[in-house]
């Protein structure tokens, strides 16, 4: 049996041996299990390593039906993600391969990354940052005045796990909270003391917006030229979901014609992007980070052992002892 632990460079683990333990604990010391760096440009090497493989982990490697033509013995792709939007489920489930994200492992961190941006944003960090490291100029003025977090409404978009959580830290932190959700029962939002509202209201009402949405067929640029032409009270933006929510090039022009005041993100609209000429670099008011607010030494130990297991389970028909199967097979 084999197992294929596999993905781009930068997003590999620093180190495979929780992995490898809980592979070889759960399916038998003498499996056998590869880990190779993917390379979009030799996909055709990727395919090689895959044809024998069972099961294969990985967060971002693309996994389309051409993928799937390669893998004869494939059975199961655990993704240590809690997005899935990178595998054709329709060709895995008539290949009979089960697709098994995550599911939850990193709600505390994604929400306690949301309230860092909040408050990072809004009182400056970054230009005063610059200003000391750069200029080294001394000068609370440089910035522009803004209001206390607590004279600012909250609006969550995506009001899952991760947008509960960040709900209940904000509590406190600002004047109103308000959220999006379709797929959410009303009493979700009751129980936390948070507005339901739609997302034209939320756009049009909201001092700090945050995205918390997964990626799903009808939210792809969600965030586009409409969406930011309603944001009249200029608030800050943070995108904690996937990057393919936003339309970049709208959200430039918002940030240059003031309609966003500022902007942060864990994820861009290229999971892999070219940062040298994306045009949010390098600006004052907006900070990104490298699709890292999951990270903590807790979060990565339950993301390595949970998508493991999950291995271990589809493989051993448990399948009901599986974390999280999203498709029918």
């Amino acid at each position: 049996m084999k197992v294929l632990i596999c993905d781009h460079p930068d997003c590999m683990m620093p180190d495979h041996t929780l992995e490898i333990e809980t592979l070889k604990a759960g399916l038998g010391p003498d499996t056998d299990i590869e880990v190779y760096e993917y390379d979009e440009g030799r996909r055709d090497e990727f395919y090689a390593r895959l044809a024998d493989a069972d099961a294969l982990l990985t967060a971002f490697v693309t996994m389309d039906a051409e993928a799937m033509k390669h893998a004869p013995r494939l059975k199961v792709i655990s993704l240590n993600s809690t997005g899935f939007d990178q595998v054709d489920l329709n060709a895995a489930t008539m290949r009979g391969i089960g697709v098994c994200p995550v599911g939850e492992y990193c709600t505390w961190d994604v929400s306690e990354s949301a309230i860092a941006y909040m408050s990072a944003l809004n009182k400056h960090f970054k230009l005063y940052q610059k200003e000391i490291d750069e200029r080294h100029a001394w000068n609370y003025a440089a910035a522009p005045q803004w209001p206390r977090l607590e004279d600012q409404v909250l609006g969550i978009v995506g009001f899952g796990k991760i947008g509960k959580c960040t709900a209940e830290k904000a509590r406190g932190l600002v004047k109103k909270i308000i959220a999006c959700d379709p797929h959410v029962p009303h009493g979700d939002f009751v129980a936390r003391g948070v507005d339901r509202v739609e997302k034209d209201e939320l756009l049009a009402q909201s001092d700090i917006i945050v995205n918390h949405m997964c990626l799903t067929d009808d939210n792809e640029r969600y965030f586009d030229a409409a969406a930011f032409s309603q944001m009249v009270r200029r608030p800050i933006f943070i995108n904690l979901g996937r990057g393919l929510c936003v339309d970049e090039s709208a959200l430039v022009e918002a940030l240059e014609d003031g309609r966003v005041r500022a902007f942060g993100a864990d994820v861009l609209y290229n999971e892999t992007p070219d940062l040298a000429s994306n045009e949010l670099v390098g600006r004052d008011n907006v900070i990104i980070t490298p699709h890292s607010a999951f990270y903590s030494t807790t979060a990565i130990e339950d993301l390595e052992r949970l998508s493991c297991e999950n291995i271990v389970h589809f493989l051993e028909g448990e399948k009901e002892k599986v974390f999280k199967l999203v498709n029918q097979v």
